[in-house]
């Protein structure tokens, strides 16, 4: 027969209440190795890298991704963390020229390497040529990911540029022409929840010299 407040393992709901509060405070304590001597915590790894023109020395632990150590330690919160599964497009900068998934890049892959986010590109009063064709063209919303969207932009057009090929062009030998679908089909990793993509295309269209 069940005891009240018990279960048919005997095991009151206060005891199982007072077991649980114990463990918690146990996972408080730092853990000990066999020789009693505490757990060292994680070993860190020295970074420099070159953001936005400036060069910053970091100790970092090494899972830490770019774009944490963007956000958290450089506190250079334009890149947006948005599903950090890269998937959306919020957190892209421009990395050694090319356009990189923030948050699935580890900070010491990059050690050296040149990174522009967001406020490297321009501030109020010198806007970038694209961040001013965006504000023209209304080519955001709620603004979450307009950060992404203006630093993938800017890398789109150095990438057609640059002669690098899509998954749209009929002869990927050829140097991309400079056309609304190509624009689109290279920025649809890029998402913005509110539907500005038409205004997004007007924006590129402008700096590209072309009719959206």
């Amino acid at each position: 027969m069940t005891v009240s407040g018990e279960d048919s393992t005997g095991v009151s709901r206060r005891g199982l209440l007072a077991g649980g509060c114990a463990t918690a405070a146990l996972t408080a304590v730092p853990l000990a190795e066999a020789d009693g001597a505490p757990v060292r915590p994680a070993a860190t790894m020295p970074v420099t890298l070159k953001v936005n023109g400036i060069a910053h020395k970091l100790d970092l632990d090494p899972r830490t991704t770019l774009l944490d150590t963007l956000r958290e330690h450089l506190y250079l919160t334009g890149t947006k963390k948005g599903c950090d599964h890269g998937q959306c497009g919020a957190c892209t900068v421009i990395v050694e020229g090319k356009r990189i998934n923030a948050c699935l890049s580890l900070a010491v892959q990059h050690q050296g390497d040149a990174v522009t986010t967001i406020e490297g590109l321009g501030a109020p009063g010198r806007l970038h040529p694209m961040q001013a064709a965006f504000v023209k063209h209304d080519g955001f919303q709620c603004g979450y990911c307009t950060p992404g969207q203006i630093c993938s932009a800017v890398a789109v057009l150095d990438e057609m540029r640059a002669g690098i090929p899509s998954h749209v062009q009929a002869d990927i030998t050829a140097k991309p022409g400079f056309t609304t679908i190509e624009m689109r089909e290279r920025m649809s990793g890029n998402i913005c929840r509110c539907g500005a993509y038409s205004n997004i295309a007007e924006a590129m269209a402008e700096i590209a010299g072309i009719e959206a």
